[in-house]
C-alpha cells in the first residue's frame, strides 16, 4: 500500500466565471461538458483555493483575475507532472476529483509553516474518538502500525495516552469539525494533519463521512494515517508519485509496507537515522 499519484478525478469542461445571475465564459480555459455537483469552474477554483493558495478578492473568488487562476493551474500542473497549459483541461480536472489528503501542496498556507519539527524524540498520541466503520481494536492497530512506519527509520518513539493532551491528538469528524478546515463529505478530502507546534500542532483529523477499512474497501485507515502522521512530524507533500507523502490516495495491497526512499530521506533530514536498519517492512 502507498499514497501514489492522482487527485480528485474530473474531465475537460467548460470553464465558467459564475456571476450572481449569469455566466461569463473565461477565454483562456478549455471548454467541457461534464455533469458535476458544482460547475467545473467553481470546483476548479475551490480546489486551487484549498490546495494552491488561490486568494479570493473582497468580492469573492468568482471575480478572480484570469491570469492569477492560470498561474495557479500551471503551478498545480507542474507539481503533478502534467502538461503545463494554465487551463482547466480534461487531465487537470480529472486529477482534481481524485480522493486525496486535505493538506495543501504548496507552502505559505496558514497552518503549516515550512521546516517545522518536534524538538524531542519521545512523542505521545491520543485517540480521542472512533469511527463506526471498524472495531476499536482495528483502529488502535491501524494507528499504531502507522506510527511504526516513521519510528522504524528515525529515533522517534510514540507512546499512547488515554487521557489529557497528547502531542498528537487523533480524531474523526465530519464537515466543519472545529478547526476551520472543513471536510467535504464522502471522497474528496480524506483527512488532514497539522505540523509540529502548540495547540492544533501535530493533530490529525479523519473524515468520518468516508468508509474506513483494513483492506481495499473504501479507504484503508493505516495507509491514510501513515501519510497524515508524516505531516504531524513536519513533512510536506512530495512530488514523487511513488512516495507515501504524495497527496493522492491509491490502494496498492495489504501485505508488507516498505517506506519509499523519498519519504525515508525526508523524515531523516528532520530527525536523523534510526539506530536500527531502516529497510524494514511494516506488516
Amino acid at each position: 500500500m502507498e499514497w501514489r499519484g492522482c487527485r480528485h478525478p474530473s474531465p475537460s469542461l467548460p470553464l465558467w466565471v459564475m456571476g450572481e445571475g449569469e455566466r461569463e465564459r473565461e477565454g483562456n480555459l478549455a471548454p467541457l461538458d461534464f455533469p458535476s455537483p458544482l460547475p467545473p469552474w467553481d470546483r476548479g477554483l475551490r480546489y486551487l483555493k484549498t490546495h494552491y493558495n488561490l486568494r479570493s478578492s473582497p468580492a469573492g473568488i468568482r471575480k478572480k483575475n484570469a491570469n492569477s487562476v492560470a498561474a495557479k493551474l500551471r503551478e498545480m500542473q507542474s507539481f503533478f507532472g502534467l502538461e503545463v497549459t494554465g487551463t482547466l483541461d480534461e487531465e487537470t480536472y480529472e486529477l482534481m476529483q481524485q480522493p486525496r489528503c486535505g493538506v495543501p501542496d504548496v507552502g505559505e498556507y496558514n497552518f503549516f509553516p515550512r521546516k517545522l519539527k518536534w524538538s524531542k524524540n519521545n512523542l505521545t498520541y491520543r485517540i480521542v474518538n472512533y469511527t463506526r466503520d471498524l472495531t476499536r481494536a482495528e483502529v488502535d492497530r491501524a494507528f499504531k502500525k502507522a506510527f511504526k512506519v516513521w519510528s522504524e527509520v528515525t529515533p522517534l518513539n510514540f507512546t499512547r495516552i488515554r487521557s489529557g493532551t497528547a502531542d498528537i491528538m487523533i480524531s474523526f469528524g465530519t464537515k466543519e469539525h472545529g478547526d476551520f478546515y472543513p471536510f467535504d463529505g464522502p471522497s474528496g478530502l480524506l483527512a488532514h494533519a497539522f505540523p509540529p507546534g502548540p495547540n492544533y500542532g501535530g493533530d490529525a483529523h479523519f473524515d468520518d463521512d468516508e468508509t474506513w477499512s483494513t483492506d481495499s474497501r473504501g479507504y484503508n485507515l493505516f495507509l491514510v494515517a501513515a501519510h497524515e502522521f508524516g505531516h504531524s512530524l513536519g513533512l510536506e507533500h512530495s512530488r514523487d508519485p511513488g512516495a507515501l507523502m504524495f497527496p493522492i490516495y491509491t490502494y496498492t495491497g495489504n501485505t508488507g509496507f516498505l517506506l519509499p526512499d523519498d519519504d525515508v530521506q525526508g523524515i531523516q533530514t528532520l530527525y536523523g537515522l534510526s539506530s536500527f536498519c531502516h529497510f524494514i517492512h511494516v506488516s
